[in-house]
């Protein structure tokens, strides 16, 4: 799927002008007059970036930016502005945004905005659908399995695992080579690796035991 470029700015003249230039650089664009408009219509689903204006009638730039992180937190943003404003400039940047350009800014960097937040928007989309599916893969142990998943990232040994739940060393071996397997990792380093990636455990403190 394309990524598009939404452009949000009331001033119609400029939203158009901008529209046409990206699009004469092969980019698909939609267009919006307000923060509004644009929610109102947004695909969560859709790749690519937005090109906020600061100062708008209604919602401003910085309060559908909020919005955005609640809606589609993966969406980059790139204020564009007419007047340069250091403080909102900073605010924006804290709240995540990829970049802050006045829009008198040439072509070339207005490119190379949109390029940045593109690629950005790439890997935080490659990042989310990784966690989604060892979420997954987690999700897929059943009970047991998963109590011994558990015990093993926070580094226990077969043998207190065993203790732990009552069940023999071996039984414990079982399990844990079906962990491994559903999990689809050949070392328990891996595992405590996804444990740390979907947040069970924090990567600090993960200690993987041995094959004992």
């Amino acid at each position: 799927m394309k990524p598009i470029v939404h452009i949000v700015d009331d001033d119609k003249s400029y939203r158009t002008a901008i529209a046409r230039l990206l699009s004469a650089h092969g980019l698909k664009v939609e267009a919006h007059e307000s923060g509004d408009q644009f929610l109102a219509g947004l695909s969560v689903c859709e790749p690519g970036c937005v090109l906020l204006d600061l100062q708008m009638p209604g919602q401003s730039g910085l309060q559908i930016q909020r919005r955005l992180r609640e809606l589609a937190p993966l969406l980059p943003v790139v204020f564009l502005t007419g007047k340069g404003d250091i403080k909102a400039s900073v605010e924006a940047m804290k709240a995540g945004a990829k970049d802050f350009l006045e829009k008198s800014s040439n072509t070339a960097a207005l490119m190379k905005a949109i390029d940045r937040a593109l690629i950005q928007y790439e890997r935080q989309r490659a990042g989310h659908d990784r966690l989604r599916a060892q979420q997954a893969l987690v999700a897929g142990l059943s009970p047991r399995e998963a109590e011994v998943f558990q015990f093993l990232i926070r580094g226990r040994l077969n043998k207190q695992i065993a203790f732990a739940l009552g069940i023999s060393e071996r039984t414990v071996k079982v399990h844990r080579h079906q962990v491994m397997e559903k999990l689809g990792v050949r070392s328990l380093a891996e595992a405590v690796s996804i444990a740390a990636n979907i947040g069970l455990i924090e990567q600090d403190t993960a200690s993987p035991a041995g094959d004992r």
